[in-house]
């Protein structure tokens, strides 16, 4: 089964659609995720919420290591934002369910689109008390149990429309962790192995660094096929991030590389309200425009940690696809979409 490119045709693609067994195995494939992330969570007494795609405030500041802005909308003639993440949200349910709450809905974000950006994903939204080391935890639980109900389900089919399985066998059937490096460690590494064109690899700016794609796909080729990279600069992440008090200048947070790059973020948030009014403040972000976030944190502080998974970036890793525009049964791709390849 080839992966089609049908994406560029957006007045053909409806039709074409129906012509392609990858979009018939896609479907089936979406379907297994939302069952079974339902009953991966019902088991640890996680349970689901039901959330607004829309809010009053940006839902969740991006980073400077975002190239993500908000996606603001009028409805009524009123600002609004459409969500790029509800982990707020996510936090406050926690305070609802001591277990923790999850969902799986649309998110938006404001971005060109590319091989590997959507401007709307689905995303799969996971908050529960504990520290970062807990949260690595859930989301490699949750990446290896996904890919054992899709080896059960739909292993077979997909041996014989992909041809090769072994990459969704090898997560499935780890009996331990993923690998797990930091930033600094990933750096290194990069360093020695691309001396003279590490501009290629790491993006450095003034107070923080990003790792860019080819980086991603290095590291990914290094460590087997999947790599946790943590500790990622204070600077590049959103002012919610706990900081690491054992590494200067970083945060508590990971990201899980596999496939295309990075498909699952988690981080560890601030439990007291002064903490996040500090972040706020070297974040350069308006107090104002949070707070009933900073008042929870005040009136009821909890220590928790959460992840997001891009579930189109997991089942492209799954279908082992090179192209996240070739996964969607319905065109959702800015009008330029065909022009932005990014570096």
């Amino acid at each position: 089964m080839r992966e089609p490119n049908i994406w560029k045709d957006k007045n053909n693609f409806y039709l074409k659609v129906l012509q392609e067994p990858w979009y018939k195995l896609l479907i089936k494939l979406e379907n297994l995720i939302t069952f079974e992330t339902m009953k991966f969570y019902e088991e640890k007494g996680i349970i689901t919420v039901h959330l607004p795609v829309t809010t009053g405030t940006i839902s969740s500041p991006m980073g400077l290591g975002s190239d993500s802005i908000p996606v603001k909308v009028k409805i009524n003639g009123q600002d609004t934002y459409l969500a790029d993440s509800m982990q707020f949200l996510l936090e406050y349910g926690c305070r609802l369910n001591d277990k923790g709450v999850f969902y799986v809905m649309p998110s938006f974000r404001g971005e060109n689109t590319d091989e590997r950006h959507l401007n709307q994903f689905y995303h799969s939204e996971v908050e529960i008390p504990g520290k970062l080391e807990d949260i690595i935890k859930l989301g490699t639980e949750y990446i290896k149990y996904l890919s054992k109900k899709i080896l059960e389900y739909y292993g077979d089919e997909l041996l014989n429309k992909i041809g090769d399985i072994s990459h969704i066998e090898k997560i499935a059937n780890c009996k331990g962790e993923f690998p797990k490096i930091t930033f600094d460690e990933a750096e290194k590494q990069i360093k020695k192995l691309h001396p003279k064109d590490i501009e290629k690899y790491i993006q450095y700016n003034e107070g923080w660094r990003n790792l860019t794609k080819n980086a991603e796909k290095e590291l990914i080729e290094l460590y087997g096929g999947v790599v946790w990279i943590t500790n990622y600069d204070e600077l590049s992440v959103p002012f919610y991030q706990q900081t690491d008090n054992k590494i200067k200048g970083t945060t508590r947070n990971a990201d899980l590389l596999i496939g295309i790059g990075e498909t699952i973020g988690c981080g560890e948030r601030f439990k007291t309200y002064d903490d996040v009014l500090k972040s706020l403040k070297k974040h350069k972000v308006k107090p104002n425009e949070y707070e009933w976030y900073i008042n929870m944190k005040k009136l009821y502080p909890m220590k928790t940690s959460g992840f997001g998974m891009g579930i189109e970036r997991f089942l492209l890793w799954i279908l082992k696809g090179t192209d996240i525009r070739n996964m969607q049964i319905c065109w959702r791709l800015n009008n330029n979409a065909e022009e932005n390849e990014k570096i």
